[in-house]
């Protein structure tokens, strides 16, 4: 694990980002919510897409790593669609996903470059972002999981499993570290050797699903629901 003081810097200066952003929303709701939740959902998608054109301007770009089949990459664009839209399966989507999945990238990072190359910004907005949507959304917006909504995620993510398989036997590429782990430290290096870090990741993920989701269910809507709704964008 980093322990750089650039990188505890990066996350002081994140975690502080986005704890200003949820507690704004959750106690001062309101029509600026609406421009705020769609100026970030812009933010993540010309971020990923940079990186796209960035890797095919350095002739960088292969269908082996580069597709945007990795969890950061598919959660990154629903998690734009559910700050513009706020549909609540995409938004229990980007909670989930983006807190157990994309938001071990910025405490854990794999990046080759320093503050401030493009790499550097380009990374940890796309790993910090995404969990600040699902956080924005559910915390902040208060657009709760609903019942049923861990196997829901459950679902997709075996979903995004398979075809990630097959996408790896059609390329020889290694999206969702299916073939190997990254490099670096990081969460799966510690899981055990192929394939048994790949069921051991899906049972931490689990877990930290049925905790994510955990207030919700002990408190229900109803309690966990405070005086003030929600505001809603006008359709």
């Amino acid at each position: 694990m980093d322990l750089s003081a650039e990188h505890l810097i990066t996350v002081g200066v994140i975690a502080v980002a986005v704890a200003a952003l949820v507690v704004a929303a959750r106690t001062r709701p309101g029509p600026w919510t609406v421009p705020a939740a769609r100026a970030l959902a812009i933010l993540i998608v010309v971020n990923e897409t940079s990186w796209f054109v960035w890797e095919a301007a350095h002739h960088a770009f292969t269908i082996q790593n580069d597709l945007p089949l990795h969890l950061c990459d598919v959660a990154a664009y629903i998690s734009a669609v559910a700050l513009w839209l706020r549909t609540p399966l995409l938004v229990e989507l980007t909670y989930f996903w983006g807190i157990a999945g994309t938001a071990n990238g910025v405490i854990t990072p794999d990046i080759g470059s320093q503050f401030p190359s493009y790499l550097f910004f380009q990374y940890f907005i796309q790993h910090a972002a995404i969990p600040a949507a699902g956080l924005f959304l559910v915390v902040g917006l208060k657009i709760y999981p609903r019942p049923w909504a861990v196997p829901r995620v459950i679902g997709f993510s075996l979903a995004l499993l398979l075809f990630d398989a097959f996408a790896n036997l059609v390329t020889n590429g290694n999206y969702l570290f299916l073939r190997s782990v990254p490099p670096g430290p990081n969460l799966l290096s510690v899981l055990g050797p192929w394939p048994w870090y790949i069921f051991w990741s899906a049972i931490v993920a689990i877990a930290i699903f049925v905790l994510l989701d955990a207030p919700f269910r002990i408190f229900g809507p109803g309690r966990a629901q405070s005086k003030t709704e929600p505001y809603q964008p006008p359709a």
